[in-house]
């Protein structure tokens, strides 16, 4: 009976899939297209800077200036999996190709605006400022299809004599408000403080169901539904030094504590026929003593493998009513040098990310496994064609600092290098509209060792796609 409590272990392990991520591994950067199309945009005193260098609004435009934007991601994140021999046959699974497809519906939406007054400005940002996403399974994935299918025949039963119905739906947002206050106090220097407010709301819908095809037998039935909700804070400085035409910038986000409760709305755990509704009990007798409860229960079902039941009891831990998961934005520091190679015609930047992931606590303390913080490089250009037209291009590498134990199929990173592109129309004195493009293009990340499931050796390679499409509106008053 051990296979049955593995079983719903790995269905809850499944439901902890997290959603889409940009720039950092919990943080997004790209929220006004002219990130989209130029990159580097830390040196910027336009209305971007209100995000990518609050300082440099002390040399942007005088009163007010408002923009919103609008982008698209089109994003896939697949596993190959290879089952090694003789497990392969035994099981009927050798290759397979799982895909999946991550969405943030409809769009993703980015609020600027921004007052200057002499020496002073003051800018706001809103919006979804880490992960950002909705994910569906609908085939599943290796750490679930390849440990039913292998205990399912080490317990006497071929392919064709079960049937696993499961299905999980994810979503996890982080929604920012940024205010920032900025102050020239040289000629040459200038600094900004503010501070950004954080809301995390996500969630975790599925089941994962079992059937003996000849009778219908219910041998596992797994059901979940839960909402995580936090808010957390980050303080956030910016230096900037410019002597003609050069720009030095340097800002610093501090990190923001998001430790998410769960508010647990169904938990039950049925094994055999014999169905627990998990949440109720952990509301009158708490969380500890619901966790020993379910040891018991799954002990006995068992047949007395207190082994697997701890194992069991373990990974429902993290659905119950209450418990809290850390979501940390970990700490980014930020410098960029920007140059107009011609006055007013021709400006380049290039800028550098430091993302202090290690110091930033995730779930499982995955963090820990990391070999080093994430670290970014960004370079674009910008022409000014005439008054009408501006275009741009440019190019980021990321470095995650990535291992094996790291990885997950619910939850996996790529190295990568993005490339953007785009341009600025400005239909009259006041008013831009933006629109860009970019994409990421990931290094496959292929484990060192195999991963095992339920003692199977599987060789997996994680890959992910990505490409974004963004139109924006300045408007200067």
């Amino acid at each position: 009976m051990r296979f049955f409590c593995r079983l719903l272990a790995l269905g809850c392990m499944m439901l902890s899939a997290s959603a889409v991520e940009a720039g950092g591994l919990m943080t997004n950067t790209n929220y006004h297209i002219a990130f989209d199309r130029m990159m580097a945009r830390g040196a910027s005193t336009e209305i971007d800077a209100a995000y990518s260098n609050p300082a440099g609004l002390a040399w942007g435009h005088e009163g007010w200036q408002l923009s919103f934007n609008v982008q698209k991601p089109f994003q896939w994140r697949d596993v190959e999996a290879t089952v090694y021999q003789p497990y392969a046959t035994a099981i009927g699974l050798e290759n397979k190709l799982y895909k999946g497809e991550a969405d943030a519906n409809p769009f993703v939406p980015a609020l600027f605006a921004a007052y200057k007054h002499k020496r002073w400005a003051v800018s706001l940002m809103a919006g979804i400022v880490g992960s950002g996403g909705h994910v569906t399974y609908d085939e599943g994935i290796p750490m679930f299809e390849v440990p039913v299918r292998g205990m399912m025949y080490q317990n006497g039963l071929p392919p064709a004599a079960y049937s696993v119905d499961a299905f999980m739906t994810g979503k996890q947002y982080i929604y920012g408000v940024q205010a920032c206050f900025t102050y020239k106090f040289s000629e040459h220097w200038s600094a900004a403080a503010g501070l950004r407010v954080n809301i995390y709301t996500g969630y975790n819908r599925g089941h994962v169901v079992s059937r003996l095809n000849a009778t219908g037998s219910e041998l596992v039935n797994l059901q979940i539904d839960a909402d995580q909700n936090d808010v957390g804070v980050a303080p956030i400085l910016g230096l900037n030094y410019r002597y003609k035409r050069l720009l030095v910038t340097a800002r610093y986000e501090f990190r923001s504590k998001l430790n998410t409760p769960n508010d647990t709305k169904v938990l039950s755990v049925g094994l055999m026929g014999q169905t627990t509704d998990v949440n109720a009990l952990s509301h009158v007798i708490g969380n500890e003593a619901t966790v020993a409860a379910i040891t018991a229960k799954i002990e006995q079902i068992t047949g007395g493998n207190k082994e697997a039941a701890q194992e069991m009891a373990e990974k429902v831990r993290p659905y119950l009513d209450g418990e809290t998961t850390r979501y940390d934005m970990p700490g980014l520091l930020t410098f960029a040098v920007g140059y107009e190679f011609i006055p007013r015609k021709f400006r380049g930047t290039l800028e550098y990310h430091w993302f202090n992931d290690k110091n930033a606590k995730m779930q499982g303390n995955r963090q820990d496994l990391l070999t080093h913080d994430t670290h970014e490089i960004l370079v674009g250009l910008e022409w000014d064609i005439n008054k009408i037209f501006t275009v741009s291009a440019g190019a980021q590498r990321t470095d995650y600092g990535l291992s094996d134990g790291y990885q997950a199929n619910t939850s996996f990173a790529c190295d990568s290098y993005s490339v953007g592109t785009g341009a600025a129309f400005n239909v009259t004195p006041h008013l831009r509209i933006n629109a860009g493009y970019f994409c990421s293009i990931y290094s496959d990340y292929t484990r060192e060792q195999p991963i095992r499931y339920s003692g199977i050796p599987v060789m997996e390679t994680y890959s992910r796609t990505n490409h974004v499409i963004g139109l924006g509106v300045d408007y200067k008053f």
